[in-house]
């Protein structure tokens, strides 16, 4: 079950700063790649999505109408953690509302296809494979079908977390804590109208002393960010950069303190579906906060590091 992530951290972090340093993709020999980020730190949405509430992991659709998030402490959904829902209107954002596919259960973690045409998360409502289990539902014009599981290709014994859509739609990452495990980077590939049995993500991404969760492939298609902490129930959890060469995943560059916060937690991170240079992520930082984890925005870049 996943833990209550939104406690109090130590806001410590620093101003704007530029890149994440070269990360050599495994076996790859050419150029490394770098993240920077080009802009600084804003909230999000405030009094809407960044509210006195815990919000996590934002999901922005692709035509740019509709945010969904996931708070563990928002009141009036009909479970304990909910996905939450504000449409644009104008310039300016709906009150938020519960989804039609969220439950009595936990439902959380939403991310929309690239094609706009699904909104994936997880949930331990009952009939799943185990605690925390993927489920994805059709969005169906200004509202949604049904939650489908995803089946034992995607889910298992333990907990499945943040499902990801590559840009190209043809692949699934999330992660997982299969019995007996830290939570590791899988990724399934898409066949037909489901998908083939998900492998671990390639290369050193996983390491065995930490636990790597909450991915977002960036839009360079190949690239990732995600989340790692010693140990995701007890630990500062931070942002990670990582790029793909032959052989796979580096084992990730530590983003800068104009994303991280230094001994404090920093997770959910996700791309815009309209604009794609537009990286969310949920922390608690010290130059602006609403409440106990806020949805903040940067600029970012991918390309050769110089």
């Amino acid at each position: 079950m996943r833990t209550l992530l939104w406690i109090s951290c130590a806001a410590c972090g620093g101003a704007a700063s530029t890149a994440t340093g070269p990360a050599a993709p495994v076996g790859d020999t050419g150029p490394p790649v770098a993240l920077s980020i080009t802009s600084a730190a804003e909230l999000v949405a405030p009094g809407v999505v960044s509210s006195e509430h815990a919000e996590i992991r934002l999901a922005a659709s692709p035509d740019g109408m509709t945010l969904l998030w996931g708070s563990t402490d928002r009141k009036g959904g009909p479970g304990g953690w909910d996905i939450w829902m504000s449409r644009r209107s104008g310039e300016s954002w709906s009150a938020p509302a519960a989804v039609g596919f969220d439950s009595a259960a936990n439902d959380f973690d939403p991310a929309y296809s690239a094609d706009g045409r699904w909104v994936y998360f997880f949930s331990n409502r009952p009939g799943g494979l185990g605690g925390d289990d993927i489920y994805r539902a059709a969005v169906t014009g200004d509202d949604f079908g049904p939650a489908q599981h995803l089946g034992p290709e995607v889910n298992t014994a333990g907990d499945e977390w943040a499902p990801a859509p590559s840009p190209d739609g043809k692949q699934l990452m999330f992660a997982s804590n299969k019995p007996g495990a830290k939570h590791d980077l899988y990724v399934a590939q898409v066949r037909g109208d489901g998908f083939a049995p998900a492998e671990p993500l390639p290369g050193t991404v996983n390491t065995p002393g930490a636990d790597e969760f909450d991915a977002t492939f960036l839009a360079d298609g190949t690239s990732i960010v995600f989340s790692r902490s010693i140990d995701v129930e007890n630990d500062p959890i931070a942002l990670y950069f990582a790029a793909r060469g032959p052989s796979g995943y580096d084992a990730g560059t530590l983003l800068p303190p104009s994303v991280n916060v230094a001994g404090g937690y920093t997770l959910g991170p996700s791309i815009d579906g309209k604009d794609r240079s537009v990286l969310y992520f949920s922390s608690k930082r010290p130059e602006a906060s609403a409440g106990k984890l806020d949805v903040y925005r940067v600029h970012y870049a991918v390309g050769a590091a110089k």
